[in-house]
């Protein structure tokens, strides 16, 4: 089924703030979305803050375009007819609630649809098995706030079906304003490239190298300048990438090699720590901060797409040539 050039209805089946993105993702796109959500008024009030977000900025012709809210249906009730020509099903990192959506999304696409899922951690040969048609099945991994960033990562393997790749690049690429990257092994690479930076920040801090407020520092004055720009690659080319061989030959050896996490960031997961949200991380944050935060990050967010949409990845697209 090829819906590139159509604006398709969609089924989304997720809960929170990433679920609430990807809907206004989609919605600027011009799909008619259904959200199915546990928590239907926190949705609401989410995407309703979102189009006002959407209302105040206006950073040009590059910027995410309006939103036509009666394209939107809200609900926490679960569906059995194939009305959708696509879904798309945003959960945690678990198997068997992985697969219970997969199977939901099933019932309620219709013939020939195809059907998206995030993952970080689970192979998509895993998630497959719970699927009757596994070749139209595809890993999508989204980063929040998905409808002002250009990430996109798509995941298939050797059963999934070339055209249905090819139909969800495009629509990626052309109609969600994405800048996608396709993993035909199975399993995306996103995590495993945080998860890596993550273990050495974690060992520096508990080696007493660095204090956290040390480690955020160096990442966002040094690598939070470039990588908008270029990337690791494109970075040691810009740099000289032969001074970047030379160093890491002694420094490999000593990175961190570890496979656990450290126990003072197990102490924050056995309080349940969800950071920002029930001031259990690795700040203390004081009453009104964390709204505070969340108004600057979404601001944050629209000026750096618009900075990151005058530079972009191909250097030779007419955009950039027009900017220089």
């Amino acid at each position: 089924m090829d819906i590139t050039n159509k604006k398709s209805p969609v089924l989304i089946i997720g809960n929170g703030r990433l679920s609430h993105s990807v809907t206004v993702c989609l919605l600027q796109a011009g799909h008619t979305v259904t959200l199915q959500t546990n928590d239907v008024d926190d949705a609401l009030k989410s995407i309703n803050d979102h189009c006002t977000h959407l209302a105040k900025e206006n950073f040009g012709e590059s910027s995410v375009q309006g939103i036509d809210v009666s394209l939107l249906n809200l609900t926490n009730v679960t569906g059995d007819k194939p009305v959708y020509e696509f879904g798309l099903a945003l959960t945690g990192e678990n198997v068997a609630e992985k697969k219970a959506a997969i199977c939901q999304l099933e019932k309620q696409v219709v013939p020939g649809a195809f059907i998206c899922i995030n993952s970080e951690s689970i192979s998509l040969s895993v998630l497959q098995e719970a699927c009757s048609f596994p070749e139209r099945l595809i890993g999508l991994n989204w980063t929040e706030p998905a409808h002002t960033t250009y990430f996109l990562e798509i995941i298939a393997n050797s059963r999934t079906d070339k055209a249905v790749i090819g139909n969800l690049f495009s629509l990626a690429k052309n109609c969600w304003k994405k800048d996608p990257y396709l993993i035909s092994n199975g399993i995306g690479i996103r995590a495993k490239m945080l998860g890596v930076m993550m273990r050495e920040a974690f060992y520096l801090v508990q080696n007493g190298y660095a204090s956290i407020e040390d480690i955020d520092r160096a990442c966002r004055n040094d690598a939070g300048y470039y990588l908008p720009f270029s990337g690791n690659f494109r970075y040691m080319d810009l740099m000289g990438t032969y001074a970047y061989g030379l160093v890491m030959k002694d420094l490999n050896r000593e990175l961190s090699t570890e496979n656990s996490v450290p126990d003072f960031f197990k102490d924050i997961i056995e309080q349940g720590g969800l950071g920002m949200e029930n001031n259990k991380g690795f700040y203390e944050y004081e009453e009104g901060d964390v709204d505070k935060w969340k108004a600057m990050f979404g601001k944050f967010s629209y000026q750096i797409q618009e900075i990151i949409s005058r530079y972009p990845f191909s250097y030779r697209d007419k955009l950039f040539t027009a900017e220089l």
